[in-house]
């Protein structure tokens, strides 16, 4: 049975509510009949009642309402409709949910999941189609996740609550519509590992190779583009790559699992300049020094706001086809 992201994480949703009473779901529109705008809530209302509330329009009081029941000792996860406006409950994350933890004199948990559907590709303009996961790397006490084709998304949402910090999790869009990967196969090509330290990172390549020409490191939401790119290098380029989808952003740690490329592309969906990639690229230098054969590649989009028109759009945003041209002027 394929079964796709969006629904994979509705499932998950209804597993972690079903495990534990003291989990609450909170955010704009996401009740029935309606389940949210991308129908990821679907039917929790109907089966746990005040337990999932729509709330009003206001990020702000959302995500303080969710981090209030969370200092109480119940557990929040928090729908942000599109992750543009997670900004209007910046002072909440930044301030509020962030410092909580480290701020009465001895830890306090902050059991608070923000979910922040992200990214473009459906033409829904400048302020519903960005990916702002760069202005939330490096928070203290902040954690930043994305979901991935790859990882159980309720292992993900218990990992958060385990850490007893805030967390955001950002979920591409588009990765709503695609299947989830399953059984360490990915297609006739490729397969996929888990590995690495909770929540781990995925790791894409071709069955018994180990040297390769280069290794890509994306987000969730870029697998998809990052294996299309992977196939015409080696199909038309010759060129081997594998690929490094860790669930975790930041704080950013591959679990102990070193690329095995001769050079490294971190391709991401949002603008350049103080961004995750730059994260990863300061993080891996002083360990690959030594074997690197030029400098790390950081892929993002443009330097635009990002239009409606499709033929527009696709100019702005990252596709596989950005990510094949990076790699091979970086091997040439």
């Amino acid at each position: 049975m394929i079964e796709r992201v969006a629904e994979h994480l509705n499932r998950a949703l209804h597993d972690v509510l079903a495990a534990d009473p003291s989990v609450y779901v909170l955010g704009e529109d996401i009740t029935d009949p309606y389940g949210g705008a991308f129908k990821i809530t679907k039917g929790l209302s109907s089966r746990f009642g005040d337990r999932v509330r729509s709330t009003p329009i206001s990020e702000g009081a959302i995500v303080g309402a969710g981090a209030g029941l969370a200092l109480a000792g119940d557990k929040a996860i928090v729908e942000i409709m599109f992750a543009d406006f997670a900004g209007l409950a910046f002072d909440q994350l930044l301030n509020f949910a962030g410092k909580t933890t480290a701020m009465y004199g001895r830890p306090v948990p902050m059991p608070l999941v923000v979910r922040c559907p992200s990214g473009g590709h459906r033409g829904y303009g400048p302020t519903h189609s960005q990916s702002p996961q760069k202005h939330f790397i490096g928070i203290p006490g902040l954690s930043v996740l994305e979901l991935t084709p790859f990882h159980d998304a309720r292992l993900l949402l218990e990992h958060c609550f385990c850490t007893r910090r805030p967390s955001l999790l950002f979920e591409d869009k588009v990765l709503y519509t695609r299947r989830m990967f399953r059984d360490g196969v990915v297609d006739e090509l490729f397969g996929f590992e888990a590995v690495g330290e909770s929540p781990g990172v995925a790791r894409v390549r071709l069955d018994g190779v180990t040297d390769y020409d280069c290794t890509l490191i994306v987000p969730g939401g870029m697998a998809h583009r990052a294996i299309e790119a992977m196939r015409e290098l080696l199909l038309e380029h010759e060129v081997l790559c594998e690929l490094l989808v860790p669930a975790q952003l930041y704080p950013f740690d591959l679990g102990g699992v070193a690329p095995r490329g001769r050079h490294v592309c971190v391709a991401e969906d949002g603008s350049a300049g103080g961004t995750w990639g730059a994260e990863v690229a300061a993080r891996l230098y002083p360990a690959l020094w030594d074997r690197l054969s030029r400098p790390i590649t950081l892929v993002s989009a443009a330097d635009s706001v990002i239009p409606a028109a499709p033929h527009l759009e696709r100019e702005v945003l990252v596709h596989a086809e950005t990510i094949r041209l990076a790699v091979l002027e970086a091997l040439a």
